[in-house]
């Protein structure tokens, strides 16, 4: 399937003001950086997406638009039957520009300054900036620890858990029997559950994303998403999400659309979603096939060079979470070294609560993964403690 689709000609991005090759000297300090950066991928999105997206160009009016119609919610209905075999309520369906945003409302809707919200470590940064800049205390619990989470979730002020399903940036898919034990001990607790499930289209094989509306139970819950991370348009903006109480339901569509003034969408991500749900998901096996093999390529080198880390692909994304601690590496003067000598730009692990990892995007062609690993290997062993 993947020879129908060519993901190893590269796109020059440059110059399009995009945020990981452009914007490199925000965050590196250094212009001219090969990226290995921010969460979206050097590929160019499904073809089917592209012409839909033209043909509604052509079109050529681009007036106010409304995301409450049927073409868009059969849309989203018709792929989580498809790809998750998951029956939902489109009338629980809810709008929004992005995730963040959606993550921001409800958290005011549930929370009050200083109230506890619950994450899993190491943490998306985005989450920790939505979370601390409301005034919202982040309290973390490292991933697949119980009893930490039951710890934190049984503290009178802990109001939300903030679910990443899949994890970011482990690329951990959460079980079914995992995710059942969190609802029930978020319903014990009269914690609210927001389960941010961007990533869970680019699920690898041997794993199965099972979405919280198949575990939700009575408490306050919402499910938050977009198709903009699996088919690569997160410049169109937009975002989705299923809130299961009918009164909180209303409340965030009145925040939407009063006090955020955003009760038109971006009539292009409307049009992006529903050709990607419709007729997108051969691409995307494709792509994802593709990307199992960029992280099968670094789990070959890594085991050949560094066999010290034990380093195995995720189980979902296109995101290699590398954790250097084994090779002795000092996380300054890797990236020094990164920068300097090997032009690259690698996301450090302390953005995420975690010093001694690295996040290494491999969503691009092979040549470019080739390009970075090396470049990884050879900074390790330049400041490892294991040459």
């Amino acid at each position: 399937m993947a020879a129908l689709y060519d993901f190893d000609t590269a796109i020059d991005r440059r110059g399009t003001w995009c945020v990981q090759w452009d914007g490199v000297a925000d965050r590196f300090g250094v212009d001219g950086l090969l990226p290995f950066t921010i969460s979206d991928m050097d590929f160019a999105t499904a073809p089917e997406v592209l012409a839909a997206l033209r043909d509604r160009l052509d079109h050529g009016v681009f007036g106010y638009t409304t995301w409450q119609q049927d073409d868009f919610r059969s849309a989203v209905a018709h792929w989580y039957a498809t790809r998750y075999g998951t029956e939902i309520d489109t009338g629980q369906l809810v709008y929004g520009p992005s995730v963040l945003n959606q993550l921001s409302q409800l958290l005011q809707m549930w929370t009050g300054q200083g109230d506890g919200v619950v994450v899993h470590t190491p943490t998306y940064d985005g989450f920790r900036k939505a979370i601390t800049g409301l005034g919202r205390e982040l309290r973390g619990v490292p991933v697949g620890d119980e009893e930490a989470l039951v710890r934190e979730l049984a503290r009178p002020d802990a109001k939300v858990l903030v679910l990443c399903s899949p994890h970011n940036p482990t690329g951990r898919v959460w079980t079914g029997a995992e995710l059942t034990r969190m609802a029930e001990l978020a319903e014990r607790y009269g914690v609210a559950v927001v389960s941010d499930e961007i990533h869970a289209d680019f699920v690898h094989e041997g794993h199965v994303h099972v979405p919280w509306t198949r575990v939700a139970g009575e408490g306050r819950w919402a499910l938050i998403s977009s198709g903009s991370k699996a088919f690569n348009f997160p410049a169109l903006t937009g975002s989705y999400g299923l809130i299961g109480d009918p009164a909180d339901r209303a409340e965030y569509l009145r925040r939407m659309e009063t006090a955020e003034g955003l009760a038109s969408p971006a009539v292009l991500s409307l049009t992006a979603h529903i050709a990607a749900y419709r007729e997108g998901g051969p691409w995307l096996d494709a792509v994802r096939a593709y990307v199992a093999g960029n992280l099968g390529h670094v789990a070959e080198r890594l085991s050949a060079d560094l066999p010290e880390l034990g380093w195995e692909p995720p189980q979902a994304g296109y995101l290699a979470w590398i954790d250097l601690r084994a090779a002795g590496v000092d996380d300054a003067e890797l990236q020094r070294v990164l920068v300097e000598r090997e032009r690259v730009a690698i996301m450090g692990g302390a953005v995420y609560g975690a010093p001694g990892f690295v996040r290494l995007n491999v969503g691009c062609p092979r040549a470019k993964v080739e390009r970075g690993v090396e470049a990884l290997i050879r900074a390790v062993r330049a400041v490892g403690a294991v040459r």
